[in-house]
C-alpha cells in the first residue's frame, strides 16, 4: 500500500507522487503518516516535510499552511515549499545578479534585496544540511 502526496502553493503544485510515508510539520508537533492513516484536518507550521519513498528519503523546506489526509491522500496546501536543489539555484542566480549589481552600480535597495535572498537561502541550506 502507497500514499499519493500533493503539495500545492499559491503559484503551483510542487510537488505530487506516491511515497511510503511523510513526516509533515504541525502546529501541535510533527505528525508522521502512514498508508490507512485516520481521516485528519490540521495546520502546517514552518518547518522540514521529510518525505520517504523506497530507501530514500527528501526533504523540502515548507510554510505555513493546512494538511488533509483521507484514506491513502494526503493534500497539503502551503504558503511555501522548496527543496534543495530549488535554494541552491536561487542562491546562485542571487550571488550573480549580486555581483552583477554591485558592478553596476545598481540601486542600493535592490543590493539589499539580493543579499537577502542569499542570507536566507544559505540559512535554508544550513538547516537542512545539518540534519543529514
Amino acid at each position: 500500500m502507497a500514499l499519493t502526496l500533493e503539495i500545492v502553493t499559491p503559484e503551483a503544485r510542487v510537488y505530487s507522487d506516491t511515497i511510503d510515508n511523510v513526516v509533515i510539520p504541525t502546529i501541535e508537533g510533527e505528525i508522521g503518516v502512514l498508508p490507512g492513516h485516520l481521516p485528519l484536518l490540521s495546520q502546517v507550521a514552518d518547518g522540514e516535510l521529510r518525505v520517504t519513498k523506497g530507501n530514500s528519503v527528501e526533504v523540502l523546506v515548507i510554510g505555513d499552511g493546512f494538511v488533509q489526509i483521507q484514506g491513502d491522500k494526503v493534500s497539503i496546501l502551503a504558503e511555501h515549499a522548496i527543496d534543495e536543489g530549488a535554494v541552491e539555484k536561487t542562491m546562485q542566480r542571487a550571488q550573480l545578479a549580486l555581483k552583477e549589481a554591485k558592478e553596476s552600480k545598481l540601486d542600493p535597495a535592490e543590493v539589499e534585496r539580493l543579499e537577502s535572498v542569499v542570507r536566507f537561502s544559505v540559512a535554508q541550506l544550513g538547516i537542512k544540511r545539518r540534519r543529514h
